[in-house]
């Protein structure tokens, strides 16, 4: 715009005004409200006519703001119009640059199409190379072709014979021969066809079976390697250096396959084969094996222990060829003892299961027991120091759980106390038929009554505890516990049967079964006593922390012999008022006043009775001492209070306190002297 035109525009400021609300309204009111808020602070500043002496001052300040104004936003738009004309000047090089690709891309286009053209004159000369390079292949594979059938007969030869490792090389040559066709097919064509394949496949199936023969000889081996290797250990030898052959082989196949590029060899036919796994396996198997030929034959029942014996013995005998035999016969990290340990660990839990599983009696939980507890971790078998050396990094786990160790003891148990209630109603029934005897019960060494009874319990209950001690305390405690419960038991059919033993005499005191009445009774009374010390000595045997640990409500046997004791004892004392009574009405009479009968008669029974008493062991018999002396005094009271006698003058009340005192002067003199 010239500055003519500017001058006339100058002119004609409302042709502007509406020139430029037309274009632009928000202009028109972005200046109606600058207008508009001019004329309020005026009118705010200006309202009094004094302030209008600062208008010059106002007038300056707001022409330096609008002239800042001014330079700022000329500074912003000479910035913008720079970065314009830079970003032209990128589109101007740029436009160029493009020019100049495209026609660089239709020269190539123009050279591409031509040298399409003659590619295509180069099709049958590929054809030719492709023919040509079968061809040269087809010629240097011919002398191995020929002679791919005569080696696989003399690999089989030397298969049946057992030459292992030099079957194994054989084949190894078989199967490159083999790899080297199928690759050379493959590098000519980029590819493999079906027919191919299949082609090199039919032409080398003997190599497949070779492989198949190789390999049931090699694990044929193995699995008689046990058996075989301290005769000639040379066979095995010759399998493991085939195994590590084949798994180097398998490992570098896999390695080459994992780290080529590109167009990748494929892996040879029935590759990997994993035979070091599967020597593993095998070994496994015939480990399992030979512990089932271990004969079964007469394992249940007495035949058990000897079963658990000769597994021992078999298993040892094979651990030991193992570490000093096969353990030599292969590389360090196959750690043969290692695996034959938790083979055979395996198999052994196994077949302990199936035999916990029968129904044994308490000899054969007791063999099983003993023999996993004890004999398995023995210094003879698994607790041998070099075998810890072995398995210090291998916890092999026990052989039978720890709730089947429980469950076993539990069924121990059971069974120990059908047979030792069995045997205590059997030892009963012998004591019941000795009281009937006619004679005195026998006399032990120091010279107290005894039966067969005591003995015969206190043996089987301490021989039990014994016994169940050797498998451990927790079994002894449960078996004195057991045994505890059936003394319980018996001494309560005990008293039961010397209740019975008192009626029946009391039926027919002259009947020669019951002859040695009294006696018998004594005997029990001692048994009883004998019974009582086999009990707390039991009692003391138990751990402190499985008393009452098995049950809810533990034994009381001391309780049961204390009631029969004292049935005993009261029978005793029935015994003795009956042989009493027939003297006690005569006792403060007219006729004992005169002639001091029957008190003689009296002492001469109790003499009797102390005599036989002294045949009881103490404590008992001082408490029949004491009870035959207060039921010697209550009678002879009894007697005094019924009156029998009424002296009619002092010289019998005199003649009274004297036989009296006499009287007194007897009993003395045969409680005093007891002991």
């Amino acid at each position: 715009m010239s500055a003519g035109d500017q001058t006339n525009d100058g002119d004609k400021p409302g042709a502007d005004t509406v020139s430029a609300a037309q274009v632009w309204p928000e202009v028109e009111r972005a200046e109606l409200l600058a207008r508009g808020a001019a004329l309020k602070w005026a009118s705010g500043v200006f309202c009094r006519p004094e302030y209008l002496e600062r208008l010059g001052q106002y007038r300056k300040r707001e022409s330096q703001r609008t002239a800042s104004i001014h330079t700022r936003l000329k500074s912003m738009a000479q910035s913008y119009l720079e970065g314009v004309g830079w970003g032209l000047e990128q589109l101007r090089e740029a436009r160029a640059e493009l020019r100049e690709a495209s026609h660089t891309l239709k020269k190539a286009a123009v050279e591409s199409i031509q040298n399409a053209e003659g590619g295509a004159s180069l099709e049958r000369l590929r054809e030719v190379s492709i023919n040509h390079c079968q061809l040269l292949a087809t010629v240097s594979n011919l002398p191995r072709l020929y002679s791919v059938h005569g080696m696989v007969l003399e690999t089989e030869r030397l298969v049946e014979s057992r030459r292992l490792l030099e079957a194994h090389a054989r084949l190894m040559k078989l199967e490159r021969w083999q790899d080297d066709i199928l690759w050379q097919l493959h590098g000519a064509t980029g590819s493999l066809s079906a027919e191919d394949q299949c082609l090199v496949a039919k032409y080398f199936s003997g190599v497949g079976q070779l492989v198949d023969a190789l390999a049931k000889e090699l694990w044929a081996v193995v699995s008689s390697a046990l058996a075989l290797a301290r005769q000639n250990p040379t066979p095995f030898v010759s399998s493991v250096r085939i195994v590590e052959r084949e798994e180097a082989l398998d490992r570098a196949l896999l390695e080459e396959r994992g780290s080529s590029r590109g167009c990748s060899r494929p892996l040879p036919p029935r590759r990997p084969r994993c035979w070091r796994e599967h020597f593993f396996q095998v070994l496994e198997e015939a480990v399992c094996a030979r512990f089932r030929r271990v004969s079964y034959l007469h394992s249940r029942g007495p035949g058990l222990a000897g079963h658990l014996s000769a597994l021992q013995h078999g298993l040892m005998s094979d651990l030991a060829t193992v570490r000093h035999l096969l353990e030599h016969c292969v590389p360090p990290h196959y750690k043969l003892t290692r695996v034959y340990l938790r083979v055979s660990h395996r198999c052994l839990h196994a077949h302990l299961t199936q035999v916990t599983n029968w129904d044994l009696e308490s000899g054969e939980i007791f063999a099983v027991l003993n023999w996993v507890l004890h004999i398995y971790n023995s210094p003879d078998m698994m607790g041998d120091p070099e075998l810890v050396t072995d398995l210090e990094k291998e916890e092999l786990g026990p052989l039978i759980s720890t709730e089947g160790v429980e469950q076993l003891q539990k069924k121990y148990v059971q069974s120990v106390r059908k047979s030792v209630s069995e045997w205590m109603h059997k030892a009963l029934q012998v004591e019941l038929q000795d009281w009937k005897r006619d004679q005195e019960p026998d006399t032990d060494h120091e010279g107290f009554y005894q039966t067969s009874l005591p003995t015969i319990i206190t043996q089987m209950l301490e021989e039990n505890a014994r016994v169940a001690l050797m498998i451990g305390e927790s079994l002894r405690d449960q078996t004195i516990q057991m045994g505890l419960y059936e003394m319980e038991n018996l001494l309560n059919r005990f008293r039961e049967a010397l209740v019975d033993f008192g009626k029946e005499y009391c039926k027919d005191p002259s009947n020669n079964k019951t002859k040695f009445y009294l006696h018998y009774l004594l005997a029990s009374i001692s048994n009883c006593i004998v019974l009582k010390k086999s009990t707390e000595s039991l009692q003391q045997q138990q751990s402190s922390r499985s008393v009452g640990q098995f049950s809810r409500t533990p034994p009381n046997p001391l309780a049961a012999l204390d009631r029969a004791v004292r049935r005993a004892c009261r029978l005793v004392m029935d015994q003795l008022l009956q042989d009493l009574q027939p003297f006690l009405p005569g006792l403060l009479t007219r006729s004992w006043l005169l002639q001091g009968a029957p008190t003689p008669k009296l002492c001469h029974i109790l003499e009797h009775h102390l005599e036989l008493y002294a045949r009881v062991r103490p404590p008992c018999r001082q408490r029949l001492q004491e009870e035959t002396q207060w039921l010697t005094v209550v009678e002879y009271v009894r007697a005094l209070m019924q009156k029998r006698l009424v002296c009619r003058s002092e010289e019998e009340r005199w003649q009274l306190a004297q036989q009296m005192l006499q009287d007194k002067q007897l009993f003395a003199e045969i409680f005093l002297g007891l002991v």
